[in-house]
């Protein structure tokens, strides 16, 4: 049940410090109990109250930090079913899959994908970020599987997939400093996993035939008094794993039921059967719904851009627009006689730009001011993208200094803006463009063309 404000008031040490932020013990315990404020946030609670309250008024998910130093990522902590009721928290993650039957061509051939496939999007870095290394029978070539990948120095975290404690004993010394995961926990071997993992506190995967024994399993690792773990909703086909995940979720934050409280990990690779594309639509789901651990056959491009990219919309705050950074953007090899384009920082405006500029394979100086990551008749509304602003950014940009071409072309929905611009811009000639992305490749040819007639 849960708790009232009158509940952790009475448990409260009553000083009306402040020291918490709030103006009186009982506003503070009206925030924990309302999830608004963490009850650690009081300095003064004893020991006893905390431990009694710390469950009572924790997230309905457990969070899980998984990894170390670059390679940490937290797993879980969501509150919510849909990032429209409030944004999502911890993003889940990719993971490539490596087994000790692979040949050792095959091994390195994975490896050299995860390095290559490593880029910044809108910020921010795109890759794999755990290798899932599973035990198939042969203890020896696990053991040397997990030191090639260790040794390879990709930026992953770990997951060690594994029943056998024997094998997993040998297997966590050699990565046991790198907080890996530890996934096997069924339920005959539960109590010895536990017993393997606890003292370091590592998140443990736990796998059962089906939902209503994955929550008997559970209910008994917790008895244990272990609480760190990752559920396995995964099924032989996508409907059933589907149904599986969204349960699970449904169930720990809908109900408020802990025994479901916690991330999940989802075998992709298993149920799409060897066929990438199917991998990539399954992953894809499951990156909406819920797997907070996606593990994949393998990497290359073209499953990343998708799923990458897919992730991190789903995982943004949609309160706050993603924005490239302001500044020039060279493409297709611009000089000295290309003419200047201009947008807004909308990421999604950027890349639709972006992207016909290069279908028009028109040299082209992109400059993207600082329009508060609006649309552009939205920033242009709000006073964002005006006149003033684009007109100083061409100044302060340097753009001059790249360019001889004093043509800068504007987005034609924003026309109003050519006499404010060029009354700010001395001997710059404002070229209204097109009204959609779509129309720029043929406008961007002819508008070339004229140039170079001109100068004939």
């Amino acid at each position: 049940m849960a708790l009232k404000g009158l509940d952790i008031f009475k448990l409260s040490p009553k000083k009306n410090c402040k020291d918490c932020g709030f103006p009186t013990c009982m506003a503070f315990s009206m925030k924990v109990a309302a999830g608004a404020a963490e009850i650690s946030k009081c300095p003064h609670m004893s020991d006893e109250a905390l431990a009694k309250l710390s469950d009572a008024t924790a997230p309905p998910m457990k969070t899980l930090t998984i990894g170390k130093g670059e390679n940490e990522y937290k797993l879980g902590g969501e509150t919510v079913l849909f990032r429209h009721e409030k944004s999502l928290v911890n993003r889940n993650r990719f993971a490539v899959l490596f087994t000790d039957s692979m040949d050792d061509e095959t091994v390195n051939n994975k490896i050299e994908n995860i390095k290559k496939v490593d880029y910044i999007r809108i910020g921010e870095e795109m890759k794999v970020e755990i290798a899932a290394l599973k035990y198939s029978g042969n203890k020896e070539n696990y053991i040397k599987l997990i030191n090639t990948v260790k040794n390879s120095e990709i930026k992953v975290a770990y997951m060690l997939i594994c029943e056998d404690i024997d094998v997993l004993k040998e297997a966590l010394e050699i990565v046991k400093g790198e907080n890996p995961i530890v996934y096997g926990a069924n339920k005959e071997n539960y109590k010895e996993m536990v017993e393997l993992v606890k003292a370091d506190k590592l998140a443990l995967g736990v796998k059962a035939d089906n939902l209503e024994e994955l929550y008997s399993l559970v209910e008994d690792i917790h008895k244990l008094g272990y609480k760190e773990l990752i559920l396995d909703p995964t099924s032989n086909n996508v409907k059933e794993a589907f149904t599986n995940a969204v349960q699970i979720r449904r169930i720990a934050l809908k109900e408020g039921d802990r025994a479901f409280g916690y991330p999940s990990v989802v075998f992709a690779n298993e149920i799409a059967k060897d066929d990438k594309y199917m991998e990539v639509a399954i992953s894809s789901l499951f990156t909406v719904k819920y797997g907070s651990i996606i593990v994949l056959d393998d990497i290359d491009y073209s499953r990343a851009l998708p799923l990458f990219a897919l992730r991190q919309n789903i995982y943004t705050d949609p309160q706050r627009p993603m924005r490239v950074e302001p500044k020039i953007y060279p493409i297709n090899n611009p000089d000295e006689n290309s003419p200047v384009l201009v947008t807004v920082d909308f990421a999604l405006t950027y890349f639709i730009i972006a992207g016909e500029i290069e279908r028009s394979k028109v040299p082209m100086w992109l400059a993207i001011p600082d329009a508060g990551g609006y649309s552009v008749l939205t920033a242009w509304a709000a006073g964002k993208f005006g006149g003033s602003s684009i007109s100083n950014f061409i100044k302060e940009s340097g753009v001059s200094e790249q360019t001889k071409c004093r043509k800068l072309i504007i987005p034609g929905k924003v026309a109003v803006l050519k006499g404010d611009i060029e009354d700010n811009l001395p001997g710059w000639d404002v070229v209204i463009g097109t009204n959609e992305a779509m129309e720029l490749p043929k406008f961007l040819r002819d508008f070339n063309e004229e140039l170079r007639t001109a100068k004939a």
